[in-house]
């Protein structure tokens, strides 16, 4: 029998996290967990129906409520909210400065680990996020922590939204949301933003999504083997 782990990868902002993650899932036959989308939904959801992010009893029912779903696509990965497809919807601007304010809710949390847990515990599982590898899958066999600096994010973000066609901020208004939302993730009290005692730290700030998946491809393999 073919052995299955489980592969968490963390890291802030636009540090290449999703990215890396589709595409090692795909290099293993591994299912990709986007937590960052879960968390997306519920805020985009929330914001639909004009509720205050502040009333913590509204957005936990909304977290409970709905069924957030994924399909995979050719280029991307596909997310339903309730089987209404939100995959471009959960990237806006509002959704991002929100999110953060949404994630640090302690029961929302709880409802969306409760989620990832369920779908990892049987390994062959490529999960991304920023408290999976001390929160989520604290077991997880890969422990990877990606940075690089908030310009390189902040190029990223901007040249992947001009691409998508999303309407975007400038640079240097990306790179100011970018540290703002480094430093909520960090200091919220419940699962902060940080490090893993056994996490191995990239700098991807002058690697190319090549690289970077080729670092982490002998790291996994080296443990699979």
């Amino acid at each position: 029998m073919v052995k299955k782990i489980q592969v968490a990868i963390d890291g802030p902002a636009s540090s290449g996290k999703s990215t890396v993650a589709k595409l090692l899932a795909k290099r293993f036959n591994y299912v990709y967990c986007d937590t960052g989308a879960m968390y997306r939904s519920v805020t985009l959801t929330a914001l639909r129906r004009h509720v205050d992010l502040s009333d913590q009893d509204a957005v936990i029912e909304i977290a409970k409520e709905i069924s957030i779903t994924f399909q995979p696509a050719e280029d991307n990965q596909r997310v339903f909210v309730d089987g209404q497809e939100v995959t471009r919807d959960i990237r806006s601007g509002e959704v991002s400065a929100n999110v953060s304010a949404v994630a640090a809710i302690p029961a929302v949390r709880a409802q969306m680990t409760n989620q990832q847990r369920q779908i990892a515990c049987h390994g062959g599982i490529v999960m991304d996020g920023r408290d999976i590898g001390t929160t989520v899958l604290p077991d997880a066999e890969v422990k990877i922590f990606l940075v690089a600096s908030a310009h390189e994010r902040a190029a990223r973000r901007y040249k992947e939204n001009v691409a998508k066609g999303i309407p975007t901020a400038s640079l240097a208004e990306i790179e100011k949301a970018i540290q703002l939302r480094d430093q909520k993730d960090s200091t919220r009290a419940v699962s902060p933003l940080r490090q893993a005692a056994d996490a191995i730290r990239i700098d991807t700030t002058k690697m190319s999504i090549d690289e970077v998946c080729d670092s982490i491809v002998r790291i996994i393999k080296k443990a699979l083997a």
